[in-house]
């Protein structure tokens, strides 16, 4: 599905996050008018009002849900929705009402995402994790714990995951694994959200994962490519966010990344049949395996 060079397929990005209050429909079109076809439309939390109660989770999700429905409507794109408690606002809500309470909420949060999964409103559970900022050892400790419980519940119902986790390297994914491991969770549907360009088996330790596709990033994956034996994809985190406008990727990012991606593949030396499998399966064939 090249022509002349360029990808005329399925274009996703894998976790895009939207908001009534900030640019919103306008993003999405700015997305879809460079040739994006589906987002990852995934929960974002507000973290100047959390949710103190299971009822506030509920309304929250379902503001999520009704965001995707008017995109659905006004764009005919694809959107798949993913939700579940972010690990910062579980951090944050520690030190306000304390850590029995605060892990309580953040595990009904979870049992709530579970319940829309299993309903078929939502394709995965996420984004949650831990933080990715310096903390305590009791909170570090309790986060870890905290996530092997919340991948224990996605893998009895079969779930795939997306994790909001520090960067530090392969050693993040190593300590991942363990984590998955312990709470029975498969590699494959485990996701790591946010992640370095290198997708190799070696540094990803059989993870999958969404890349975030920023400036630098093709060459990294031009070169591990081949080397990598788990699924993986694009993502810009788009957090539509008027504090922070230039915190992450814009919504044109995952279309021009993935027509550079094509071109430097196919100065590789790669084949345009070969550049096209690779492109259906980053935007299409995993994706489908990955979200259920």
């Amino acid at each position: 599905m090249l022509k002349d060079g360029r990808w005329i397929g399925p274009i996703l990005d894998q976790h895009m996050h939207l908001d009534r209050s900030n640019r919103f429909l306008d993003a999405v079109e700015e997305f879809v008018r460079v040739g994006g076809t589906a987002i990852n439309l995934v929960h974002k939390p507000n973290f100047e009002n959390l949710p103190i109660d299971i009822d506030e989770y509920r309304t929250a999700y379902l503001d999520t849900l009704t965001m995707a429905d008017e995109v659905r409507a006004k764009f005919g794109i694809q959107v798949s929705v993913i939700l579940g408690p972010h690990p910062v606002a579980w951090a944050h809500q520690v030190l306000t009402l304390g850590m029995t309470k605060a892990s309580d909420l953040h595990l009904q949060a979870v049992d709530l995402a579970l319940e829309h999964y299993s309903s078929g409103d939502c394709v995965c559970l996420g984004e949650v994790g831990r933080p990715h900022y310096p903390v305590s050892e009791e909170i570090w400790d309790a986060a870890n714990e905290l996530l092997v419980e919340v991948l224990s519940r996605a893998a009895k119902i079969g779930t795939s995951v997306q994790l909001h986790v520090e960067d530090n390297g392969s050693a993040t994914y190593r300590e991942l694994a363990e984590i998955c491991g312990r709470a029975g969770m498969p590699l494959n549907r485990t996701i790591r959200h946010y992640a370095p360009a290198d997708v190799s088996t070696q540094f990803t330790n059989g993870l999958a994962c969404t890349v975030s596709v920023g400036k630098g990033c093709i060459e990294s994956l031009v070169s591990t490519i081949d080397k990598s034996s788990s699924p993986w994809g694009m993502e810009t985190d788009f957090l539509d966010d008027p504090r922070r406008p230039g915190a992450v990727l814009g919504p044109k990012t995952i279309p021009k990344r993935t027509q550079e991606l094509c071109r430097a593949l196919l100065e590789s030396g790669k084949s345009e049949s070969e550049v096209s499998e690779i492109m259906m399966n980053i935007h299409s064939n995993w994706p489908s395996e990955i979200y259920s």
